[in-house]
């Protein structure tokens, strides 16, 4: 675990606003990722952070674990004056958010925001998708989601919160993510109206296609070509959609699968 040099609790430095308030970023092992993003622009709005990995997950994928991407990006925000904790997360087990969930409580204390941008993200299709890998998409994007929604809830403070939740209109040949990124859409609807008396929002966000490490050339033109502007996401475009719905400014957008992706699905 990585964490700020002062300790939860302690009085906030000079010129530091003394009320911070603390969101969860879900899925930021990767300084080129999405999570990455959202994380630099919460920091720069003046959030403190509790961030979660999973090097075992970026290990089977085609951008491989980058070891250094952790301790470089909690550096990089803490530079700002945010408190940042970094916390190693297996989704794919069913007591992980619990053990998160506890870390998170012990060393930042109350969160006010909730942002999942985790993901098991494997292609296949109808006929080649194998009994472990969609079960293991499901616990992940969305057990796990539904888990950390739930906890979010229980714990949220008097005045509510904020939830934020990536998704996906993927389908064909891309079952297993696409079905489960489904699920976690009909969850967060239901999160929105459950939780609202609680003063607390649930959107989903569709980004469109942004290229984190996974695309091909060929794959990166011809999605570039489909975009109105002539370019693909960037993950600075998701995060300032995603501290918009975390804003007070924000919170009245709620119950909605909102799609910001330069025009991709228009």
């Amino acid at each position: 675990m990585t964490s700020t040099p002062t300790p939860s609790g302690a009085a906030a430095p000079a010129g530091r606003p003394a009320q911070r308030k603390t969101a969860l970023v879900t899925g930021v092992g990767r300084l080129a990722g999405i999570g990455a993003g959202v994380a630099r622009r919460l920091a720069a709005d003046g959030w403190d952070l509790v961030l979660t990995y999973w090097q075992d997950y970026d290990s089977r994928m085609p951008w491989g674990v980058q070891p250094d991407d952790v301790e470089r990006l909690t550096a990089e925000l803490q530079a700002t004056g945010a408190a940042v904790t970094a916390v190693p997360a297996d989704f794919e087990d069913p007591q992980g958010v619990d053990r998160l969930m506890a870390a998170a409580a012990a060393e930042a204390g109350t969160l006010q925001g909730l942002v999942l941008s985790h993901a098991e993200s494997v292609d296949s299709g109808i006929l080649d998708t194998t009994l472990e890998s969609f079960e293991r998409h499901f616990a992940v994007n969305t057990r796990a989601s539904w888990q950390l929604i739930a906890a979010f809830a229980r714990r949220a403070p008097a005045e509510g919160g904020a939830i934020v939740a990536l998704t996906s209109d993927h389908t064909a040949f891309n079952l297993p993510y696409g079905a489960s990124k489904g699920a976690l859409d009909r969850i967060v609807i239901a999160a929105a109206r459950e939780l609202g008396p609680q003063g607390i929002s649930a959107n989903a966000l569709n980004p469109g296609p942004v290229d984190t490490g996974w695309m091909d050339e060929p794959l990166r033109e011809e999605l570039s070509r489909r975009q109105p502007g002539g370019r693909l996401g960037t993950p600075a475009d998701v995060a300032g959609t995603v501290a918009f719905l975390l804003s007070p400014e924000g919170r009245w957008v709620s119950g909605q699968l909102v799609k910001a992706d330069g025009g991709f699905s228009a």
